[in-house]
């Protein structure tokens, strides 16, 4: 295994998968830790924990575990997978699991970046951009879980650690991977144990790509994956991201309330798409809604794609999370939506997208799914993937599995076709 990786949430790590895969890498990611005796063929392993919201001292303990496993698989260079907006509370997780990894791995200096430049996420002198925005501007200084108000990368992730944290900026990045080893080399001489990295650019990436070759490990967003299979002689290929197409009705389950995924539900019902809305307030005046949406869509799975959505204006979502609270309204519509996703395929579905992070991470269990390989690229870091399932029958399914604030409008609608060609 070329590359070990250890994704905080299961959307972003079919994110990194699928920029490693159109790099050249064949990935397979795994659910969770996998298995001591399980092998698998592939240049890159994605190992999908939901650790992005849990206690740091637990996601700690699972990335140290999953460290444990992509060593004992020969794992040459550990990449942790964060979220490309740097999603994180005062207390973590980003600082401590990486500091918990680094000191595991005996790096001295680790990189840390979550640039993605295709996706509108650029780092410039070490504020995070969104589009043209800074963080702090954006929609996700309303995120329900990890409301992001400061758009300095260093400030952020100095709160979570105890090493400290420079800055490799852009006029560095900019003259190539030399020039990056050896600004990376004067921090850690000057006792700093993580540096922030600009990139506003795809080629700032695959220089930072080489500057990076035998580190022990990388903090990173999925953008600096793209930078990495050219250090083992990789090359893109078709081949890499060859999966087999399982036919069957087709179906969109979405849980995300970022503005991305809200218009991706608005274009599907201007296009006429056929859709059952979930309202938590339903769910929590106990009335059976996971019932509801099957039976509503039963007589509806086929050719077309239908959509079951508790996507929601921010705030909707604060009404609801002030009259029930906030884990327990996530909880309950993650369990409905995991449950409706289940049944779902049960009847017959076999190409799903899910969107949502959280959403994805909770319907991936929910379907027993314990590995996927990754294919071909529906939307920058949105994958499509080919997965087994005990409720799939033999032939398994094709899932996709979208972070909220990614994906066109259009996302939904063009996912089927994407898949099909």
């Amino acid at each position: 295994m070329l590359l070990g990786c250890i994704a905080d949430d299961f959307t972003g790590a079919t994110d990194l998968a699928n920029n490693l895969v159109r790099a050249g890498m064949r990935v397979v990611q795994t659910i969770g830790v996998p298995d001591e005796d399980m092998r698998i063929d592939a240049d890159a392993v994605v190992v999908a924990l939901k650790s992005r919201t849990i206690e740091p001292e637990e996601a700690t303990r699972q990335s140290l575990a999953a460290l444990r496993w992509l060593q004992a698989q020969g794992a040459g260079q550990i990449y942790l997978k964060v979220c490309s907006t740097f999603d994180s509370t005062e207390r973590g997780n980003i600082g401590p699991v990486a500091e918990a990894l680094a000191d595991a791995l005996g790096a001295d200096f680790v990189p840390v970046c979550p640039a993605f430049p295709e996706n509108q996420r650029t780092v410039f002198k070490g504020h995070l951009f969104v589009g043209d925005l800074l963080l702090s501007d954006s929609s996700m200084r309303h995120h329900p879980l990890t409301p992001m108000t400061d758009a300095s990368l260093v400030r952020v992730m100095q709160r979570q650690c105890r090493g400290k944290v420079g800055l490799v900026d852009h006029e560095v990045v900019r003259q190539g991977a030399q020039t990056i080893a050896g600004r990376m080399r004067a921090l850690q001489a000057q006792g700093l144990r993580f540096g922030i990295v600009d990139a506003i650019g795809n080629e700032d990436l695959l220089s930072m790509g080489r500057a990076f070759a035998g580190l022990p490990l990388l903090v990173a967003g999925s953008g600096v994956a793209i930078g990495l299979p050219q250090n083992h002689g990789l090359m893109p290929s078709e081949a890499a991201a060859r999966l087999p197409v399982i036919p069957g009705p087709k179906a969109v389950v979405s849980g995300s309330c970022s503005a991305a995924s809200n218009a991706q539900v608005v274009d599907f019902l201007q296009r006429g798409g056929e859709a059952f809305a979930v309202d938590p307030l339903r769910l929590a005046a106990g009335e059976d809604v996971v019932r509801a949406a099957l039976a509503w869509a039963a007589p509806r799975l086929g050719e077309q794609a239908v959509l079951v959505y508790a996507t929601a204006q921010p705030e909707a979502v604060k009404a609801v999370q002030g009259r029930l609270g906030v884990e327990q309204a996530g909880a309950m519509i993650e369990e409905a939506l995991s449950a409706i996703a289940r049944g779902l395929v049960e009847r017959g579905v076999r190409q799903l997208v899910v969107a949502g992070g959280e959403t994805s991470g909770a319907c991936v269990q929910a379907l027993g799914i314990a590995r996927m390989r990754i294919g071909v690229q529906i939307d920058p870091g949105v994958p499509w993937c080919h997965a087994a399932s005990p409720v799939a029958g033999g032939e398994g399914l094709n899932l996709a599995l979208k972070s909220g604030n990614f994906g066109t409008p259009d996302f939904f609608s063009k996912a089927f076709g994407t898949l099909a060609q």
